[in-house]
């Protein structure tokens, strides 16, 4: 009999149950998976991976499930640091009177740097691998991410504020093509166009936008529709609905994920899905505004592409991408009189393979697939919170949490072991923290 010649990998996770997100949604008990590199050489049973591939580095996830790394469709990451300071308040107040401001005279390239370190770092902690994200200073998020290891969509932001100098209608475009350039040997970055909204951006721009969009194929990721008064101050100033304005600017024509999406009619639907555009749906930001809910049984039955973001842990006030899941399921099926709707199966799709086909990596990331970045995480399951395991897609949305990651990787290397960081100093982070926390507080007369 012959010796199986085993071809060495970079590194083997075994032992677990696998939820690949695949086309038929495989599961494997007893699975593993071995890493080559930046990518997923092969799946299969212990047994089998351990037959034909040598580690050099070895996982055991004995009692853990795996599943893709989880995307966070819709985040504003250096907004970290404004947790928790301008809670209880209506949107156009939080914006306008608070968080603008504060930006206006806090925001440069350290703070955004730093405040990117610690948001990465709640990221990732929440088993986050991919965040799409929309802020000021994308070079500096740019090297934070970097050093993080965190995967991103950065969005160079399209907005009428005093944060920063306004590009010019022949600029738009020119930044985040030059970082594209930049960093076009980064396999974590890619840089969006990030028009804020239809009340931050004119007419003007957002057609400029969709023209270098268009010809740059460049993603675009903007809000839209997330309070009512968006809607009725649309029709006033443009004389029709929100994302029959997006269409008659071009935007539509585009890659697009528009986020939050709450006060949306089924006509404007038909139109979202004709154009293959995503809506991100940010439960937790829009209830603790209060600006509504997402008509996702409306978005479905109209095959709107549907993922899922946590927004800014100014408005969340975390990155638990999971509890976003298991809270809108519930309060989804109560709005919707029906407990079947929005199953934890779909639920755990919508935030990997669904939500990597809305920002259109869904060729390399949202599965576990030979071939594919290897982006997963480790849900510890050896605890008693976690016990016993029935379906473990139940166990996923319904019991775990962000609490439950214990291990991250992301583009093959390993960012979080043990719920440690590999890559950051959390001491270190928090201490940069409270200092920020000290010079916020005396800005805002605290």
């Amino acid at each position: 009999m012959s010796k199986i010649i085993q071809q060495t990998v970079s590194l083997i996770i075994k032992h677990a149950v696998i939820l690949t997100m695949d086309e038929k949604h495989s599961v494997l008990e007893d699975g593993a998976i071995a890493i080559n590199g930046n990518r997923i050489e092969a799946l299969g049973s212990t047994t089998k991976i351990e037959q034909n591939y040598a580690p050099e580095q070895l996982i055991d996830a004995s009692g853990c499930i795996i599943i893709p790394g989880l995307i966070n469709a819709h985040t504003h990451i250096p907004m970290t640091y404004f947790k928790g300071l301008a809670d209880d308040l209506p949107l156009n107040k939080w914006l306008f009177d608070f968080i603008f401001p504060l930006e206006k005279t806090l925001v440069d390239s350290r703070f955004v740097y730093d405040a990117t370190l610690h948001g990465a770092a709640e990221l990732i902690r929440n088993g986050i691998t991919l965040a799409n994200d929309m802020y000021y200073q994308a070079a500096a998020m740019a090297e934070a991410l970097t050093r993080a290891g965190l995967r991103c969509i950065i969005g160079d932001p399209i907005i009428d504020t005093d944060v920063q100098a306004k590009a010019a209608l022949s600029e738009i475009g020119r930044h985040a093509l030059d970082l594209n350039q930049k960093y076009r040997d980064n396999p974590l970055l890619d840089f969006s166009l990030a028009p804020h909204a239809i009340y931050t951006s004119t007419r003007a721009e957002l057609e400029k936008c969709a023209e270098v969009a268009l010809q740059h194929d460049l993603l675009v990721h903007m809000h839209i529709s997330e309070a009512e008064h968006e809607v009725s101050d649309c029709l006033k100033e443009h004389g029709k609905l929100p994302v029959l304005y997006l269409q008659d600017v071009g935007l539509l024509n585009c890659k697009l994920i528009l986020a939050h999406g709450i006060w949306v009619t089924e006509t404007e639907m038909d139109l979202l899905a004709q154009t293959g555009t995503a809506i991100a749906i940010c439960t937790e930001s829009n209830l603790k505004l209060a600006n509504g809910f997402a008509p996702i049984f409306n978005y479905l039955k109209h095959k709107v592409r549907c993922c899922f973001g946590t927004d800014g842990v100014a408005s969340n006030n975390n990155q638990d991408l999971l509890a976003e899941l298991d809270l809108t399921a519930k309060v989804h099926k109560n709005i919707n009189h029906d407990p079947t709707f929005l199953p934890a199966e779909q639920m755990l799709s919508m935030a990997t393979i669904e939500a990597a086909r809305a920002v259109h990596k869904d060729t390399v990331l949202g599965s576990l697939e030979a071939g594919k970045l290897a982006d997963l995480i480790i849900l510890d399951c050896n605890s008693v919170e976690a016990q016993p395991l029935y379906n473990p897609y139940s166990q996923v949305i319904y019991a775990l949490g962000g609490k439950a990651v214990r291990d991250v990787v992301i583009n093959g290397q390993i960012v979080l072991k043990d719920k440690q960081f590999t890559t950051l100093d959390e001491e270190e982070m928090i201490a940069t923290a409270q200092k920020y926390k000290a010079m916020i507080k005396k800005e805002l007369y605290l």
